[in-house]
Protein backbone atom coordinates (compact mmCIF):
# COMPACT_ATOMS: atom_id res chain seq x y z
CA UNK A 1 0.00 0.00 0.00
CA UNK A 2 1.41 3.34 -1.04
CA UNK A 3 1.75 6.42 1.15
CA UNK A 4 -0.97 8.23 -0.72
CA UNK A 5 -3.46 5.37 -0.26
CA UNK A 6 -2.66 5.13 3.47
CA UNK A 7 -3.03 8.88 3.89
CA UNK A 8 -6.36 8.79 2.05
CA UNK A 9 -7.69 6.03 4.32
CA UNK A 10 -6.57 7.84 7.47
CA UNK A 11 -8.20 11.05 6.34
CA UNK A 12 -11.40 9.19 5.46
CA UNK A 13 -11.46 7.48 8.89
CA UNK A 14 -10.80 10.83 10.57
CA UNK A 15 -13.61 12.49 8.66
CA UNK A 16 -15.95 9.76 9.90
CA UNK A 17 -14.65 9.85 13.48
CA UNK A 18 -14.79 13.60 14.15
CA UNK A 19 -18.57 13.94 13.76
CA UNK A 20 -19.06 11.09 16.21
CA UNK A 21 -16.66 12.65 18.69
CA UNK A 22 -18.44 16.00 18.44
CA UNK A 23 -21.86 14.41 18.82
CA UNK A 24 -20.62 12.37 21.78
CA UNK A 25 -19.27 15.50 23.48
CA UNK A 26 -22.59 17.29 23.03
CA UNK A 27 -24.50 14.25 24.33
CA UNK A 28 -22.20 13.94 27.35
CA UNK A 29 -22.59 17.65 28.15
CA UNK A 30 -26.39 17.40 27.95
CA UNK A 31 -26.31 14.25 30.09
CA UNK A 32 -24.24 15.97 32.78
CA UNK A 33 -26.52 19.02 32.73
CA UNK A 34 -29.60 16.80 32.99
CA UNK A 35 -28.05 14.85 35.87
CA UNK A 36 -27.30 18.11 37.69
CA UNK A 37 -30.87 19.35 37.28
CA UNK A 38 -32.30 15.99 38.38
CA UNK A 39 -30.06 16.00 41.47
CA UNK A 40 -31.01 19.55 42.42
CA UNK A 41 -34.70 18.88 41.80
CA UNK A 42 -34.95 15.64 43.75
CA UNK A 43 -32.80 16.79 46.67
CA UNK A 44 -34.22 20.32 46.78
CA UNK A 45 -37.94 19.90 46.10
CA UNK A 46 -38.03 16.54 47.87
CA UNK A 47 -37.18 18.32 51.10
CA UNK A 48 -40.62 19.95 51.17
CA UNK A 49 -42.52 16.66 50.87
CA UNK A 50 -44.22 15.72 54.18
CA UNK A 51 -42.31 12.51 54.86
CA UNK A 52 -43.69 9.92 57.31
CA UNK A 53 -42.46 9.88 60.89
CA UNK A 54 -41.33 6.62 62.47
CA UNK A 55 -41.49 5.50 66.09
CA UNK A 56 -38.47 3.26 66.58
CA UNK A 57 -38.25 0.89 69.55
CA UNK A 58 -34.76 -0.35 70.36
CA UNK A 59 -33.87 -3.67 71.97
CA UNK A 60 -32.91 -1.71 75.08
CA UNK A 61 -36.51 -0.51 75.39
CA UNK A 62 -35.74 3.09 74.40
CA UNK A 63 -38.15 4.78 72.00
CA UNK A 64 -37.04 7.26 69.34
CA UNK A 65 -39.34 9.32 67.11
CA UNK A 66 -37.87 10.72 63.92
CA UNK A 67 -37.78 10.95 60.16
CA UNK A 68 -35.43 8.50 58.41
CA UNK A 69 -32.91 10.28 56.21
CA UNK A 70 -30.40 7.75 54.92
CA UNK A 71 -28.73 4.44 55.70
CA UNK A 72 -24.99 3.78 55.42
CA UNK A 73 -22.58 0.96 56.40
CA UNK A 74 -21.17 1.08 59.91
CA UNK A 75 -17.53 2.22 60.04
CA UNK A 76 -15.04 -0.56 60.95
CA UNK A 77 -17.87 -3.04 61.52
CA UNK A 78 -20.40 -5.18 59.77
CA UNK A 79 -23.95 -3.93 59.51
CA UNK A 80 -25.77 -0.71 58.70
CA UNK A 81 -26.71 2.41 60.60
CA UNK A 82 -29.62 4.75 59.90
CA UNK A 83 -29.72 8.51 60.34
CA UNK A 84 -32.91 9.97 61.84
CA UNK A 85 -33.96 13.57 62.09
CA UNK A 86 -35.36 13.67 65.61
CA UNK A 87 -35.78 17.43 66.20
CA UNK A 88 -36.52 18.35 69.83
CA UNK A 89 -33.23 20.19 70.26
CA UNK A 90 -34.46 21.76 73.48
CA UNK A 91 -34.93 18.28 75.01
CA UNK A 92 -31.90 16.36 73.79
CA UNK A 93 -29.47 19.07 72.69
CA UNK A 94 -29.25 17.57 69.17
CA UNK A 95 -31.62 17.20 66.22
CA UNK A 96 -30.02 14.15 64.60
CA UNK A 97 -29.30 10.62 65.75
CA UNK A 98 -27.60 7.59 64.24
CA UNK A 99 -29.13 4.20 65.09
CA UNK A 100 -27.57 0.84 64.29
CA UNK A 101 -30.08 -1.21 62.33
CA UNK A 102 -29.39 -4.38 64.33
CA UNK A 103 -30.36 -2.50 67.54
CA UNK A 104 -33.85 -1.71 66.22
CA UNK A 105 -36.54 -4.05 67.54
CA UNK A 106 -39.65 -2.47 65.97
CA UNK A 107 -40.59 0.39 63.63
CA UNK A 108 -44.14 1.80 63.53
CA UNK A 109 -45.81 4.87 61.98
CA UNK A 110 -48.61 5.96 64.34
CA UNK A 111 -51.12 8.37 62.81
CA UNK A 112 -51.07 10.69 65.85
CA UNK A 113 -47.42 11.70 65.43
CA UNK A 114 -47.04 15.42 64.68
CA UNK A 115 -44.36 17.75 63.40
CA UNK A 116 -44.30 21.29 64.74
CA UNK A 117 -42.21 24.10 63.27
CA UNK A 118 -41.21 26.35 66.17
CA UNK A 119 -39.06 29.29 67.05
CA UNK A 120 -36.45 29.33 68.40
CA UNK A 121 -35.81 25.62 68.98
CA UNK A 122 -36.63 24.29 65.53
CA UNK A 123 -38.91 21.35 64.78
CA UNK A 124 -40.63 19.21 67.39
CA UNK A 125 -41.44 15.58 66.55
CA UNK A 126 -43.73 13.65 68.84
CA UNK A 127 -47.32 13.74 70.11
CA UNK A 128 -49.69 16.48 71.17
CA UNK A 129 -51.09 15.35 74.51
CA UNK A 130 -53.38 18.30 75.16
CA UNK A 131 -54.03 22.01 74.70
CA UNK A 132 -54.88 24.21 77.69
CA UNK A 133 -56.69 27.44 76.81
CA UNK A 134 -58.61 29.67 79.26
CA UNK A 135 -59.26 26.84 81.69
CA UNK A 136 -60.31 24.37 78.99
CA UNK A 137 -58.38 21.24 78.11
CA UNK A 138 -58.54 19.71 74.64
CA UNK A 139 -57.07 16.33 73.78
CA UNK A 140 -56.60 14.13 70.71
CA UNK A 141 -57.89 15.30 67.35
CA UNK A 142 -59.74 18.23 68.95
CA UNK A 143 -56.41 19.61 70.19
CA UNK A 144 -54.84 19.27 66.73
CA UNK A 145 -57.76 21.03 65.06
CA UNK A 146 -57.64 23.83 67.64
CA UNK A 147 -53.94 24.44 66.88
CA UNK A 148 -54.58 24.41 63.12
CA UNK A 149 -57.38 26.95 63.40
CA UNK A 150 -55.29 29.15 65.69
CA UNK A 151 -52.33 29.14 63.26
CA UNK A 152 -54.59 30.47 60.51
CA UNK A 153 -55.19 33.66 62.51
CA UNK A 154 -52.83 36.67 62.46
CA UNK A 155 -50.18 36.45 65.20
CA UNK A 156 -51.75 39.29 67.22
CA UNK A 157 -55.15 37.53 67.30
CA UNK A 158 -54.07 34.08 68.43
CA UNK A 159 -55.17 32.82 71.85
CA UNK A 160 -52.68 32.57 74.66
CA UNK A 161 -52.82 28.78 74.73
CA UNK A 162 -50.37 26.26 76.14
CA UNK A 163 -49.53 22.98 74.39
CA UNK A 164 -48.40 19.85 76.20
CA UNK A 165 -46.02 17.94 73.95
CA UNK A 166 -44.78 14.39 74.50
CA UNK A 167 -41.72 12.78 72.95
CA UNK A 168 -39.79 9.69 74.03
CA UNK A 169 -41.66 9.55 77.34
CA UNK A 170 -41.04 13.20 78.25
CA UNK A 171 -43.75 15.88 78.41
CA UNK A 172 -42.99 19.58 78.06
CA UNK A 173 -45.14 22.74 77.74
CA UNK A 174 -44.98 24.83 74.59
CA UNK A 175 -46.63 28.25 74.10
CA UNK A 176 -48.77 28.51 70.99
CA UNK A 177 -47.08 31.83 70.17
CA UNK A 178 -43.83 30.05 69.28
CA UNK A 179 -45.38 27.72 66.69
CA UNK A 180 -45.48 28.54 62.98
CA UNK A 181 -46.74 25.32 61.40
CA UNK A 182 -48.24 21.94 62.32
CA UNK A 183 -48.27 18.70 60.31
CA UNK A 184 -49.58 15.17 60.85
CA UNK A 185 -47.78 13.47 57.93
CA UNK A 186 -48.71 9.88 58.86
CA UNK A 187 -52.42 10.69 58.77
CA UNK A 188 -52.36 12.61 55.48
CA UNK A 189 -53.73 11.26 52.19
CA UNK A 190 -51.68 11.69 49.03
CA UNK A 191 -53.65 14.73 47.84
CA UNK A 192 -53.20 16.34 51.25
CA UNK A 193 -49.47 15.74 51.01
CA UNK A 194 -49.39 17.33 47.55
CA UNK A 195 -51.22 20.38 48.89
CA UNK A 196 -48.87 20.55 51.89
CA UNK A 197 -45.86 20.22 49.58
CA UNK A 198 -47.12 23.10 47.42
CA UNK A 199 -47.71 25.22 50.51
CA UNK A 200 -44.18 24.65 51.79
CA UNK A 201 -42.67 25.43 48.38
CA UNK A 202 -44.66 28.69 48.29
CA UNK A 203 -43.52 29.44 51.83
CA UNK A 204 -39.92 28.90 50.71
CA UNK A 205 -40.39 31.33 47.81
CA UNK A 206 -42.42 34.02 49.58
CA UNK A 207 -41.07 34.31 53.14
CA UNK A 208 -37.85 35.52 54.69
CA UNK A 209 -35.25 33.25 56.29
CA UNK A 210 -35.18 32.32 59.95
CA UNK A 211 -33.32 29.98 62.32
CA UNK A 212 -29.89 30.94 60.93
CA UNK A 213 -31.09 30.40 57.34
CA UNK A 214 -32.11 26.78 58.00
CA UNK A 215 -35.81 27.64 57.97
CA UNK A 216 -38.26 29.98 56.34
CA UNK A 217 -37.82 31.18 52.78
CA UNK A 218 -35.56 33.08 50.41
CA UNK A 219 -37.79 35.85 49.05
CA UNK A 220 -35.46 38.73 50.08
CA UNK A 221 -32.57 36.91 48.35
CA UNK A 222 -34.65 36.40 45.17
CA UNK A 223 -35.66 40.05 45.10
CA UNK A 224 -32.11 41.27 45.78
CA UNK A 225 -30.64 39.05 43.06
CA UNK A 226 -33.14 40.17 40.42
CA UNK A 227 -32.83 43.85 41.34
CA UNK A 228 -29.03 43.76 41.29
CA UNK A 229 -28.94 41.96 37.91
CA UNK A 230 -31.39 44.47 36.39
CA UNK A 231 -29.38 47.45 37.66
CA UNK A 232 -26.14 45.86 36.47
CA UNK A 233 -27.62 45.27 32.99
CA UNK A 234 -28.88 48.86 32.77
CA UNK A 235 -25.40 50.15 33.68
CA UNK A 236 -23.21 47.82 31.63
CA UNK A 237 -25.18 47.72 28.35
CA UNK A 238 -24.76 51.37 27.20
CA UNK A 239 -21.10 51.56 28.25
CA UNK A 240 -20.26 48.24 26.60
CA UNK A 241 -22.07 49.10 23.37
CA UNK A 242 -20.53 52.58 23.13
CA UNK A 243 -17.05 51.20 23.76
CA UNK A 244 -17.52 48.54 21.06
CA UNK A 245 -18.82 51.16 18.58
CA UNK A 246 -15.80 53.36 19.21
CA UNK A 247 -13.31 50.50 18.79
CA UNK A 248 -14.89 49.12 15.62
CA UNK A 249 -16.46 52.12 13.90
CA UNK A 250 -14.65 55.30 14.99
CA UNK A 251 -11.13 54.60 16.27
CA UNK A 252 -8.25 54.28 13.80
CA UNK A 253 -7.22 50.63 13.47
CA UNK A 254 -3.62 50.93 14.61
CA UNK A 255 -1.34 49.35 17.19
CA UNK A 256 -2.92 51.25 20.09
CA UNK A 257 -6.41 50.00 19.18
CA UNK A 258 -5.03 46.47 18.94
CA UNK A 259 -3.49 46.78 22.42
CA UNK A 260 -6.79 48.07 23.80
CA UNK A 261 -8.60 45.03 22.39
CA UNK A 262 -6.04 42.72 23.97
CA UNK A 263 -6.48 44.51 27.30
CA UNK A 264 -10.27 44.19 27.15
CA UNK A 265 -10.05 40.46 26.47
CA UNK A 266 -7.56 39.99 29.29
CA UNK A 267 -9.86 41.81 31.71
CA UNK A 268 -12.48 39.11 31.10
CA UNK A 269 -10.12 36.59 32.72
CA UNK A 270 -9.30 38.58 35.87
CA UNK A 271 -10.52 36.77 39.05
CA UNK A 272 -13.77 38.22 40.30
CA UNK A 273 -12.43 38.84 43.80
CA UNK A 274 -10.01 41.39 42.29
CA UNK A 275 -13.01 43.36 41.04
CA UNK A 276 -14.45 43.16 44.54
CA UNK A 277 -11.29 44.67 46.02
CA UNK A 278 -11.37 47.40 43.36
CA UNK A 279 -15.04 48.12 44.09
CA UNK A 280 -14.36 48.29 47.82
CA UNK A 281 -11.44 50.69 47.43
CA UNK A 282 -12.75 52.92 44.63
CA UNK A 283 -16.54 52.80 44.84
CA UNK A 284 -17.18 52.23 48.56
CA UNK A 285 -14.30 54.01 50.30
CA UNK A 286 -13.40 56.45 47.53
CA UNK A 287 -16.60 57.68 45.89
CA UNK A 288 -18.94 56.64 48.71
CA UNK A 289 -16.76 58.24 51.37
CA UNK A 290 -16.61 61.47 49.37
CA UNK A 291 -20.40 61.52 48.96
CA UNK A 292 -20.79 61.10 52.72
CA UNK A 293 -18.43 63.98 53.45
CA UNK A 294 -20.18 66.25 50.95
CA UNK A 295 -23.87 65.50 51.46
CA UNK A 296 -24.27 63.38 54.63
CA UNK A 297 -21.85 65.02 57.03
CA UNK A 298 -24.48 65.12 59.76
CA UNK A 299 -24.74 61.32 59.69
CA UNK A 300 -21.02 60.70 60.17
CA UNK A 301 -19.31 58.68 61.55
CA UNK A 302 -22.15 56.31 60.53
CA UNK A 303 -21.65 55.88 56.76
CA UNK A 304 -24.49 56.24 54.27
CA UNK A 305 -22.82 55.59 50.92
CA UNK A 306 -19.38 54.90 52.39
CA UNK A 307 -20.32 51.29 53.08
CA UNK A 308 -21.38 48.36 50.94
CA UNK A 309 -24.73 48.70 49.19
CA UNK A 310 -26.81 47.84 46.14
CA UNK A 311 -25.35 50.63 44.00
CA UNK A 312 -21.72 49.67 44.57
CA UNK A 313 -22.47 45.97 44.04
CA UNK A 314 -24.20 46.70 40.73
CA UNK A 315 -21.34 48.94 39.57
CA UNK A 316 -18.74 46.34 40.54
CA UNK A 317 -20.50 43.57 38.63
CA UNK A 318 -21.05 45.94 35.69
CA UNK A 319 -17.30 46.52 35.60
CA UNK A 320 -16.72 42.75 35.85
CA UNK A 321 -19.01 41.95 32.91
CA UNK A 322 -18.11 44.98 30.76
CA UNK A 323 -15.45 43.08 28.71
CA UNK A 324 -18.01 40.41 27.82
CA UNK A 325 -20.45 42.97 26.41
CA UNK A 326 -17.70 44.83 24.53
CA UNK A 327 -16.31 41.69 22.89
CA UNK A 328 -19.71 40.28 21.89
CA UNK A 329 -20.92 43.62 20.49
CA UNK A 330 -17.70 44.28 18.58
CA UNK A 331 -17.81 40.84 17.00
CA UNK A 332 -21.37 41.53 15.89
CA UNK A 333 -20.34 44.87 14.40
CA UNK A 334 -17.39 43.26 12.59
CA UNK A 335 -19.72 40.75 10.88
CA UNK A 336 -21.76 43.51 9.21
CA UNK A 337 -20.58 43.88 5.57
CA UNK A 338 -18.91 47.17 4.69
CA UNK A 339 -21.28 47.40 1.73
CA UNK A 340 -24.11 48.20 4.16
CA UNK A 341 -22.22 51.17 5.54
CA UNK A 342 -21.03 52.38 2.15
CA UNK A 343 -24.52 52.07 0.65
CA UNK A 344 -26.07 54.14 3.43
CA UNK A 345 -23.44 56.86 3.07
CA UNK A 346 -23.82 56.82 -0.73
CA UNK A 347 -27.55 57.42 -0.36
CA UNK A 348 -26.87 60.59 1.60
CA UNK A 349 -26.99 59.34 5.23
CA UNK A 350 -24.68 60.96 7.74
CA UNK A 351 -22.25 58.90 9.80
CA UNK A 352 -24.54 59.10 12.79
CA UNK A 353 -27.61 58.08 10.76
CA UNK A 354 -25.68 55.18 9.26
CA UNK A 355 -24.70 53.95 12.75
CA UNK A 356 -28.08 54.38 14.41
CA UNK A 357 -30.36 53.21 11.57
CA UNK A 358 -28.28 50.56 9.77
CA UNK A 359 -25.38 49.25 11.84
CA UNK A 360 -26.82 49.14 15.35
CA UNK A 361 -30.12 47.41 14.40
CA UNK A 362 -28.14 44.74 12.54
CA UNK A 363 -25.81 44.29 15.53
CA UNK A 364 -28.64 44.15 18.08
CA UNK A 365 -28.62 40.31 18.37
CA UNK A 366 -24.90 40.39 19.17
CA UNK A 367 -25.48 43.07 21.83
CA UNK A 368 -28.15 40.91 23.45
CA UNK A 369 -25.78 37.95 23.33
CA UNK A 370 -23.30 39.98 25.34
CA UNK A 371 -26.01 40.95 27.83
CA UNK A 372 -27.05 37.29 28.14
CA UNK A 373 -23.48 36.26 28.96
CA UNK A 374 -23.15 39.16 31.39
CA UNK A 375 -26.37 38.26 33.22
CA UNK A 376 -25.37 34.59 33.44
CA UNK A 377 -22.04 35.49 35.03
CA UNK A 378 -23.26 38.28 37.30
CA UNK A 379 -26.18 36.31 38.75
CA UNK A 380 -23.88 33.62 40.09
CA UNK A 381 -20.98 35.74 41.36
CA UNK A 382 -20.48 35.77 45.11
CA UNK A 383 -16.88 36.70 45.90
CA UNK A 384 -17.00 40.41 44.91
CA UNK A 385 -20.41 40.88 46.51
CA UNK A 386 -19.04 39.85 49.90
CA UNK A 387 -16.92 43.02 49.83
CA UNK A 388 -19.31 45.56 48.32
CA UNK A 389 -22.78 45.12 49.75
CA UNK A 390 -24.28 41.67 50.19
CA UNK A 391 -25.56 40.72 53.65
CA UNK A 392 -26.51 37.52 55.41
CA UNK A 393 -29.77 39.12 56.51
CA UNK A 394 -30.93 42.54 55.31
CA UNK A 395 -33.54 44.02 57.68
CA UNK A 396 -34.81 46.46 55.02
CA UNK A 397 -35.50 45.83 51.35
CA UNK A 398 -33.76 48.13 48.83
CA UNK A 399 -37.15 48.85 47.23
CA UNK A 400 -40.11 49.93 49.37
CA UNK A 401 -42.88 52.51 49.65
CA UNK A 402 -40.76 55.22 51.28
CA UNK A 403 -39.29 58.06 49.22
CA UNK A 404 -37.09 57.77 47.17
CA UNK A 405 -38.49 54.22 46.90
CA UNK A 406 -35.27 52.73 45.48
CA UNK A 407 -32.61 52.90 48.21
CA UNK A 408 -29.31 52.26 46.45
CA UNK A 409 -27.29 52.67 49.65
CA UNK A 410 -28.88 49.71 51.46
CA UNK A 411 -27.37 46.28 51.76
CA UNK A 412 -29.23 43.42 50.11
CA UNK A 413 -29.49 39.64 50.10
CA UNK A 414 -28.31 37.50 47.19
CA UNK A 415 -29.10 33.88 46.36
CA UNK A 416 -25.48 32.99 45.70
CA UNK A 417 -24.29 34.34 49.03
CA UNK A 418 -27.32 32.87 50.79
CA UNK A 419 -26.33 29.51 49.33
CA UNK A 420 -22.76 29.89 50.54
CA UNK A 421 -23.77 31.07 54.00
CA UNK A 422 -26.34 28.31 54.47
CA UNK A 423 -23.91 25.61 53.41
CA UNK A 424 -20.89 26.65 55.47
CA UNK A 425 -21.94 29.04 58.23
CA UNK A 426 -25.14 27.47 59.55
CA UNK A 427 -25.52 26.06 63.03
CA UNK A 428 -26.92 22.76 61.67
CA UNK A 429 -25.14 21.82 58.45
CA UNK A 430 -27.09 18.57 58.08
CA UNK A 431 -30.42 20.43 58.16
CA UNK A 432 -29.12 22.99 55.69
CA UNK A 433 -28.18 20.47 52.98
CA UNK A 434 -31.71 20.20 51.44
CA UNK A 435 -32.08 23.98 51.50
CA UNK A 436 -28.73 24.28 49.72
CA UNK A 437 -30.02 22.08 46.90
CA UNK A 438 -33.32 23.99 46.76
CA UNK A 439 -31.57 27.37 46.66
CA UNK A 440 -29.13 26.16 44.00
CA UNK A 441 -32.05 24.94 41.87
CA UNK A 442 -33.79 28.29 42.30
CA UNK A 443 -30.65 30.20 41.28
CA UNK A 444 -30.26 28.04 38.16
CA UNK A 445 -33.92 28.61 37.24
CA UNK A 446 -33.63 32.39 37.69
CA UNK A 447 -30.55 32.54 35.46
CA UNK A 448 -32.35 30.32 32.94
CA UNK A 449 -35.42 32.58 32.91
CA UNK A 450 -33.32 35.73 32.50
CA UNK A 451 -31.34 34.15 29.67
CA UNK A 452 -34.44 32.81 27.92
CA UNK A 453 -36.01 36.27 28.10
CA UNK A 454 -32.99 37.83 26.42
CA UNK A 455 -32.79 35.01 23.86
CA UNK A 456 -36.47 35.44 23.00
CA UNK A 457 -35.93 39.18 22.57
CA UNK A 458 -32.91 38.53 20.36
CA UNK A 459 -34.84 36.16 18.08
CA UNK A 460 -37.75 38.61 17.96
CA UNK A 461 -35.45 41.41 16.80
CA UNK A 462 -33.87 39.13 14.19
CA UNK A 463 -37.31 38.23 12.89
CA UNK A 464 -38.34 41.88 12.77
CA UNK A 465 -35.14 42.76 10.94
CA UNK A 466 -35.79 39.95 8.44
CA UNK A 467 -39.33 41.18 7.78
CA UNK A 468 -38.03 44.71 7.14
CA UNK A 469 -35.48 43.43 4.64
Amino acid sequence: MGWRALSFRLNTAGNRLWPWLCAGSVALSLLMLGALLVLLTTKGLGHFWPAELEEVTLHSGETVIGQPVREVPLPHAQGMERLYFTGNRDLTGASWRWLAVDQIAQVTTPAELIRLERTPWGDFLGRLDAVENEGQRLEGQAAIEFVRQALMLPPNQRPDAQLLLEANGRVQPQPLAGITHLQTPNAMAWHQKVAAWGGRVWQFLSEGPRAANTGGGVWPAIFGTLLMVILMSVIVTPFGVLAAIYLNEIAHQNRLTHLVRIGVRNLAGVPSIVYGVFGLGVFVYGIGGSIDSWFFEDELPSPTFGTGGLLWASLTLALLTLPVVIVATEEGLARIPDAQREGAVALGATRLEMLTRIVLPMAMPAMLTGVILAVARAAGEVAPLMLVGVAKLAPQMPLDGEFPYLHLERKFMHLGYHLFDTAFHGEDVQAAIPLVFATALLLVLIVLVLNLTAIFLRHYLRRQRGNEC
